[in-house]
Formats: C-alpha cells, structure tokens, sequence
C-alpha cells in the first residue's frame, strides 16, 4: 500500500500536488511519503511484536536523512555496509546499540570507528575479516559482538544480480565451514560470538527459499549450543519483495513473519531483521518530464529528462517500474513506447514498448516504487546534477535535498598549476 493516488485527474503524494511540486523544484525529482514509511514500518513491527525483535533498516535501499530521521523517531535500528552509512544512522538518531555492520570489506577505519561507537553486532564475512576485528578490538580494548554471515547455498532474489546465497556469490562463510569457523572464533581476544547471519537475496516473492534458508539456519543454531557455542541472536536479513506493478502479490510481513515464527518455534533468540525495500519501495516515486517524442523504424520513443544515472535499476536490472501520468487526460489513448533518457548510452532506457497514454512534450510522468534503490544510487554522468529529493508529510512539502548547481559540481576539481600556464 502506498499513498500516492488521483484526486481530479491529478497525482498526489498524500495531500500534496505532485505537479505542484515538479513546478516547484524541477524534474527529475524524487519525492517521498511520510505516511508510507510509517505504515511500512509499523506494519513489520506489529507482525513481529511478540517476538525480541530489532528490525534494522537496510540504509542502501535510501540513505535520506529525511528518510532515516523519519524511521529513528519510530525506533528502527539500521543495516549499514559502510562507515558512511554508520555515520548517518547515528547523526539522525538512531543508536549505535541498535546497528549491525554488514558487508565484505570493512576497512580496518571502519571497524575502530563501529567499535568505538559500540554497535549491536558485526556480521563477518570472512577469516581474514574475523582476524582483523579481532586485532583491532584487543589493540583497542573493546569486544566485538559478531555473527557470521553463513551461505546456506539457497539462492533467491528477482534477477541473477540480486540474488546472494549461492556457491558463487562474494558473500558469507561456505555452509560446510561454519561450525568451525565459529569454535576458532570463541578462541580469539576481543571476539564475543552472537548470532547468526543470512540474507540470500533481495525481491524475493515467494517464501520457499526463505524457509528453506532459516529452516538450516535454525539447525545450525541448535547444532552450535550443543557444541557450547552461545548463540543468541539469528540476523534473518532482508529480500522481502514489493509489488512493482498492478497486479502483483508478494508475501506480506504477517505472512513472512508467520512463517518465521513456525521455522524458528521455541528457539530462545533475539530476531534481527534488515528490511530496506519492503520499507521504502513503494514510498517513493521519481517524477520527470517529455523532452520530446521520436519516431523512428515504427517505433515511438519518448525521450525523458531523466536519465540511467537518474534511476539505475532498469539497467543494472532489467527493472521496470509502472509510469504514470502526472495528469490524467480522458481524451488520450493509449500508445506504446520506448521509455528512453538522455544519456549517450543503450542502456539508457526505462522500458521497452511501454503501454501508457499518449504523451507529449512537456507531460510530467512518474515511476513508481522508486522509493528504494533510486536516488540512493544515482551519480554525476555526463556532469549530469543528482536529482532534488522532497519528503511529504501530510499536507506538508520539504526540500530534502537539493540539486548542485553546475558550479558546486566542478568545484570539486582540481586543474593543476602546470596546466594553468
């Protein structure tokens, strides 16, 4: 459910005019819902209230520290991947006991600045990784909560580039690995081992895998408390998928927490979940405008002033996202195009024979579901400004980030004195 509807003919983030707001500040514009992230996050929370559960925003899906203050002041603790991320996390509120580390390659910077902060949990993802925290912890006289993140060879996820529990993939310990990495790491100064991490992909729809993966993880667990090691806690990760357009019905968090709930049983652990898209998906959109409309071989091409650096996913992906008018006309049909932008590149296109009303020059259009995975990885291509973002609340509108001018961008730069002369 999303709060992004028609009112007249026209689109509105809750109670706010979405071509008011392209007015405003231009496009491309991300904007966000206030009153989705909410609802989002509540709706988890409820799902999981009678289990010990932290829920731990992923923050790659949208890292806004509109976006993140709004989910601190509702309790939500944070998944990070970077010292970065950490950073923000701790600056809108959220507290350090409440942040787990993931990611294969944190920087020996990275580690001392999470120890010193006291963050609830590392998730390891190699030998080397558990030797360097646990150098670093004894140098500085800290002990470092950890999980490792175990690869149940389970693969899942909407595309082969999102899917992370296969043999093959960069992440986790090999499942034949595990118990023995776990009793190496209860024999190493400044480690305190507890838990267990898994996360095998991301937009996934159907809970089979899932409950293949936690069904071995749950064994695991039980396996390694024989063994005298304490586990604790079970990271059970993100990957719970989104409706991308009409029609389509992932799990919904009671279901997924139904199903954790009868994998898991009497099993005494604290439950940590990183959701990221389920939360923040389908509470944004990205808005842009017709530059022009080409017809070319009997194709239409309707050229936007959005562009792949704008929002990656259809070309990292094969992602598409349901457009939508800004305005509605009655008296225009339907017509197919090819959803393309600017940039000089093939992949540079949102949609391929795209049924949508007729378009012209100057129509604003919106992606939607552009809340995760959009702006949060977007990038400076062809000196192309990274787009303004606007978070709504109610009848509320505020510029959450803005677009750099062309100066600010080149400032950046340096031409060296030689050159100058």
């Amino acid at each position: 459910m999303h709060h992004f509807d028609y009112r007249g003919g026209e689109l509105y983030c809750e109670d706010v005019s979405v071509r008011e707001l392209a007015t405003a500040h231009g496009t491309p514009l991300y904007i966000y819902s206030t009153a989705t992230l909410r609802r989002h996050f509540r709706v988890l929370s409820e799902a999981f209230a009678e289990q010990n559960c932290l829920i731990a925003y992923a923050m790659k899906a949208n890292s806004n520290m509109a976006v993140l203050t709004t989910l601190a002041n509702m309790g939500s603790g944070a998944d990070v991947v970077s010292g970065g991320e950490m950073r923000r996390a701790i600056t809108a509120g959220i507290p350090a006991n409440k942040i787990v580390f993931s990611g294969v390659g944190k920087t020996a910077i990275e580690i001392r600045d999470a120890l010193q902060a006291g963050i609830h949990q590392f998730n390891v993802e190699s030998e080397p990784e558990l030797k360097r925290i646990s150098a670093l912890a004894e140098e500085m006289g800290k002990t470092a909560p950890i999980a490792f993140r175990i690869n149940p060879h389970v693969e899942a996820g909407g595309h082969a580039n999102i899917s992370t529990g296969g043999a093959e993939h960069k992440f986790g310990i090999a499942w034949h690995e595990a118990k023995a990495m776990y009793e190496r790491a209860q024999k190493m100064p400044g480690i305190s081992v507890v838990g267990v991490d898994v996360h095998i992909g991301s937009q996934i729809t159907d809970l089979t895998p899932m409950r293949l993966a936690f069904t071995k993880v749950v064994g695991l667990v039980r396996e390694l408390r024989d063994m005298g090691v304490p586990i604790s806690r079970i990271d059970l990760g993100g990957g719970l998928g989104i409706p991308y357009k009409s029609g389509e019905t992932p799990a919904s968090p009671a279901e997924y927490a139904e199903m954790v709930r009868d994998v898991v049983g009497d099993l005494d652990v604290q439950l940590i979940l990183e959701p990221g898209r389920m939360i923040a998906g389908n509470a944004g959109i990205f808005v842009s405008r017709v530059e022009y409309i080409k017809e070319r071989d009997e194709r239409e091409f309707a050229i936007l002033d959005a562009a792949m650096n704008d929002l990656m996913r259809p070309a990292l992906y094969q992602a598409v996202h349901e457009l939508l008018p800004v305005t509605r006309a009655e008296d225009r049909q339907s017509r197919t195009y090819d959803i393309v932008g600017p940039v000089c590149e093939s992949t540079d296109r949102f949609a391929k024979g795209y049924s949508v009303q007729e378009l012209r020059e100057t129509d604003l259009v919106a992606f939607m579901s552009a809340g995760a995975y959009g702006a949060v990885m977007s990038n400076q291509y062809n000196t192309r400004p990274l787009c303004a973002e606007v978070l709504v609340n109610g009848d509320q509108a505020e510029l959450v980030r803005r677009a750099p001018t062309f100066d600010e961008m080149i400032a950046n730069e340096r031409v060296p004195e030689w050159l100058k002369s």
